[in-house]
């Protein structure tokens, strides 16, 4: 199979995986506070790419090493904390759509910090897409008062992570193999996670019934949904361009949103128009 082909099967998976994390997450959370699910998630995922990743460590030579830290600073660090400190306040559904501004955070990123050229269509698509986001929020706001429509701006602070971390592994570590990045950043962030987990109750909880489904919960989303797509992400990342990469934000919200109705979750007309305007934004954005 060849790369074209191949990357439209990357993105496939990684919809299902990533779209499925939210959910996760939401899980994760009825026995967990939010520290503990985002450093839970760090060091499942650490753990199992070590033990199958660590040979591919050695493929990283010491003037990448930062670059490699960087990427799991911006990559995994920040937004696993993030993403969860959100859900406690807002549906996982709408975090999954808010998700969707990483391309867009993408190629604004990759203009202004990393030169790379863009057309005047794509610029109209990042403002049809902030458009999108503001009904979104507004509307989500005044149809759900019990939740904080505020945490949401920690998603964006999420996704602009994202696209400085795949602006940065295609400008910085485009030859290095997917493996090696992915083993490296979570080598990095092992020890950081094992701190703050420690810090946490952690200890006084673990007795618990529901506190033990949610770390399986989280020991799912960090061996599938953070260790295994992180490597089919930035393999993805290689052989495509970084707009085309975070496009599986298209895919995801569909996928959390079916979570979401599980769920007993559900979504205003209004917000399903808001929802639909950030896909038309991304899709104007990632179009060349």
């Amino acid at each position: 199979m060849d790369a074209k082909q191949l990357k439209w099967v990357y993105l496939l998976i990684l919809s299902l995986v990533w779209g499925s994390s939210f959910i996760l997450i939401k899980r994760g959370l009825v026995g967990l506070s939010a520290v503990q699910v985002g450093a839970f998630r760090i060091i499942f995922a650490a753990l199992f790419l070590l033990i199958f990743g660590f040979k591919s460590l050695s493929k990283i030579s010491k003037s990448q090493w930062k670059f490699v830290a960087l990427t799991s600073f911006f990559g995994t660090f920040t937004p696993a904390f993030l993403f969860a400190i959100a859900e406690t306040q807002v549906d996982s559904s709408i975090v999954a759509i808010m998700n969707s501004l990483t391309p867009l955070n993408t190629l604004v990123l990759g203009a202004v910090l990393f030169g790379i050229q863009f057309q005047k269509r794509q610029v109209w698509g990042v403002f049809v897409g902030l458009a999108g986001c503001l009904l979104l929020v507004l509307s989500g706001a005044s149809s759900h008062p019990e939740q904080n429509y505020y945490y949401v701006g920690l998603v964006v602070i999420a996704t602009i992570c994202y696209a400085i971390n795949v602006n940065l592994i295609k400008r910085y570590l485009p030859d290095l193999n997917s493996v090696s990045i992915t083993t490296g950043n979570f080598m990095v962030l092992l020890i950081p996670a094992l701190i703050i987990l420690g810090a946490t109750d952690i200890s006084q909880k673990l007795s618990l019934q529901e506190t033990q489904h949610s770390i399986l919960f989280v020991m799912i989303l960090g061996v599938l949904g953070t260790g295994i797509a992180n490597i089919l992400f930035f393999k993805l990342i290689q052989i495509s361009s970084p707009v085309f990469a975070t496009s599986v934000t298209y895919l995801i919200p569909i996928v959390a949103f079916f979570w979401g109705l599980l769920d007993n979750e559900m979504l205003t007309p209004i917000q399903f128009f808001g929802a639909f305007i950030i896909l038309i934004g991304v899709y104007l954005s990632a179009k060349k």
